[in-house]
């Protein structure tokens, strides 16, 4: 997949960010969702990095736990498989949006125990509010939550493919 990440978030990374997330960004596995698809034409590695950057910037803006959001922030999708190549039909709860949280959190675990703190772990498992119908408790996990869905909003550029990001399946 070729993507074009924006300049400005690009520009914006310094050494203290990628002192903070250098082992994910180098990590093999966490490399390999360049491939995943997340929204048309951004993959879950650059969608990561992005919801990452700005939840970092903002978080040390507020006074918040900049370390969590960007680690936070990067592992929120951190999902087994391209969920967009997936034709299994599966009940409504079991379906993407309901699920991949609570994948993302176990497979960050497993690679990044030394990383994940309760902070972390709420970010992860909370993002999808209301989705998972539990909320963030976590100033840092609000923030995610906000900001994945802001940089979510590209969906809207693209009215045909809006039925599979509610669950729905082309006929």
């Amino acid at each position: 997949m070729k993507e074009q990440l924006p300049s400005k978030i690009l520009n914006k990374i310094d050494d203290e960010y990628l002192s903070i997330v250098m082992p994910i960004i180098k990590n093999d596995e966490f490399i390999r969702r360049k491939k995943f698809n997340h929204h048309e034409n951004r993959s879950v590695y650059g969608h990561s990095l992005l919801v990452s950057v700005n939840s970092y910037y903002l978080a040390k803006k507020l006074g918040l736990d900049y370390r969590a959001a960007a680690i936070g922030g990067l592992l929120h999708d951190f999902y087994y498989k391209d969920w967009q190549l997936n034709k299994e039909k599966l009940p409504l709860l079991k379906a993407h949006g309901f699920i991949h949280a609570s994948e993302a959190l176990e497979n960050s675990k497993k690679l990044f125990p030394n990383l994940i703190d309760k902070k972390v772990e709420n970010i992860i498992k909370r993002h999808m509010f209301p989705l998972n119908f539990i909320p963030p408790f976590y100033y840092e996990s609000w923030l995610i939550c906000f900001i994945d869905k802001y940089c979510s909003l590209e969906v809207f550029k693209t009215p045909k493919e809006w039925y599979k990001y509610i669950g729905l399946r082309k006929k």
